[in-house]
């Protein structure tokens, strides 16, 4: 088989199907490239949607992770259909509903990445780049992370690098982007429908752990711009409030550094090394919370952040 097209979406969508069947296809997601295999039809759907921008390659001789999504081999593949997710032949964790396939390629993917990428120091958190310099999103479940992110990526002028994993290069503590797609819950999948009508999305999954769950194509230049790396510059606590004003608080360090650390994919793994990687982190970044209900208020109080930080503009101001 040959290569078809430099991106995903000069690939036909069938001869996708093919490739995937076949074991061939390989995306590259900023400086990692997947091997993926799957029969399942949706998966290569889902693939074609997400990744139209992404670069691919036919049968490589070299790829960073190979994975796959199938059927397990057991009596329920016919009685109650599943979906398995498994890297270089492993599965590394349970299967889920047959639905939910296309959603547990990309849990998969993230899992991959935060298990295995041990040259980065990860953190559980988004972050986007502006003027070369990056806001990081550290935040639990719940919280408004991944909606304010795509807010920025997509209408506030950010470039994305990652919704999920943060990326740091230990040494220089620049950011690497990985440029997927953003994963969006319940409530979350129509506010950024009606925020941004012209996004590209996944099919919807239901009745996950996580409930109604929805990803989001990045945007064309976030893609095309996944090599570029950026210094950190802001540490950001974000937290959905309903009916709140929005409200920027400038966060102690002390306190910061163990929210880090907890967020931290590696911290443990990397012992020293991610340590001095938080302080130096902190010893460069602004740190604040940031408490939200508009989003509209949340792109102009990142606007202000971005052209006049440090300090903090009194209308915004705790």
């Amino acid at each position: 088989m040959k290569q078809a097209g430099v991106v995903v979406g000069e690939l036909g969508l069938q001869q996708l199907h093919e490739a995937l069947q076949k074991g061939v296809f390989a995306v590259q997601t900023g400086l990692l490239r997947f091997r993926i295999r799957s029969s399942f039809e949706d998966v290569a759907q889902s693939i074609h949607a997400l990744y139209a921008e992404h670069p691919f390659q036919l049968a490589p001789e070299f790829a960073d992770f190979h994975v796959e999504v199938r059927a397990p081999w057991n009596l329920r593949r016919w009685l109650r259909p599943q979906a398995e997710f498994f890297i270089d032949g492993d599965p590394p964790f349970e299967p889920l509903p047959r639905d939910q396939a296309p959603a547990l390629l990309e849990w998969g993917m993230n899992w991959t990445i935060a298990a295995s990428c041990h040259q980065w120091f990860t953190l559980h958190a988004a972050s986007l780049e502006r003027g070369g310099h990056a806001v990081i999103l550290p935040a639990p479940p719940g919280t408004g992370k991944s909606t304010l992110c795509a807010a920025l990526a997509f209408r506030g002028g950010w470039r994305l690098l990652s919704d999920e994993l943060t990326l740091l290069d230990p040494d220089t503590l620049y950011a690497n982007a990985l440029a997927r797609a953003i994963n969006l819950k319940n409530a979350s999948i129509d506010i950024i429908r009606q925020f941004a009508p012209a996004a590209v999305w996944s099919p919807e999954t239901y009745d996950t752990s996580k409930g109604r769950v929805a990803h989001l194509r990045p945007p064309i230049e976030s893609v095309r711009r996944m090599r570029e790396t950026a210094s950190p510059r802001w540490i950001i606590f974000p937290k959905y409030q309903a009916g709140a004003a929005p409200l920027l608080t400038p966060r102690p360090k002390t306190a910061t550094f163990m929210p880090l650390a907890e967020n931290a994919f590696n911290y443990s793994t990397l012992g020293q090394t991610g340590f001095d990687a938080i302080a130096r982190l902190l010893d460069q970044c602004d740190c604040y919370d940031f408490v939200y209900s508009q989003l509209d208020d949340a792109l102009e109080v990142f606007d202000w952040i971005a052209d006049n930080s440090p300090g903090l503009p009194a209308e915004y101001a705790a």
